[in-house]
């Protein structure tokens, strides 16, 4: 059990800032080993009309820090034009984009986890970006959906 809260610490560190601490996360947990997951949640960001932009290793840094894991990744996804038109525009998202799933082990399961973009709408107030936040976060949940569902 131990580990289970150090793992949603170490994830939360890895995902946010301390000015998002607070914000609301999407979860789901899948039976799938992580391998599968893993496939399952590419799978399901293009099917969403996104693209991974890179699968970043975390687990080498938490080796050293202690942890026994070797299935531990942050997957990056948007769309690039999207992405850039946004930035140009809010230059105050560029920490923040693309968005960012993380996917891990524990035990016989694999937990997936990401913020919830409709948290920003409390940071940046503006009804242009709140409409795209709310997209995103419909997104992020047909997503993880889809990787649960990819289960059966």
């Amino acid at each position: 059990m131990k580990f289970i809260y150090k793992g949603v610490w170490v994830l939360c560190a890895l995902l946010f800032t301390s000015q998002l601490f607070a914000a609301q996360m999407i979860m789901v947990r899948s039976t799938q080993s992580f391998p599968e997951a893993m496939l399952a949640l590419q799978s399901a960001i293009k099917q969403q009309g996104y693209t991974v932009s890179r699968v970043q290793r975390v687990d080498i840094g938490l080796t050293n820090s202690g942890y026994q894991t070797d299935k531990y990744r942050v997957v990056f996804f948007g769309k690039a034009e999207e992405v850039h038109e946004l930035t140009r525009k809010h230059p105050e998202l560029l920490p923040y984009l693309p968005w960012k799933i993380v996917i891990f082990a524990e035990q016989d399961e694999t937990l997936l986890a990401s913020l919830d973009p409709e948290s920003f709408n409390r940071f940046f107030p503006d009804d242009d970006l709140g409409a795209s936040f709310e997209r995103w976060r419909k997104d992020i949940y047909d997503i993880l959906e889809r990787v649960r569902s990819a289960e059966n």
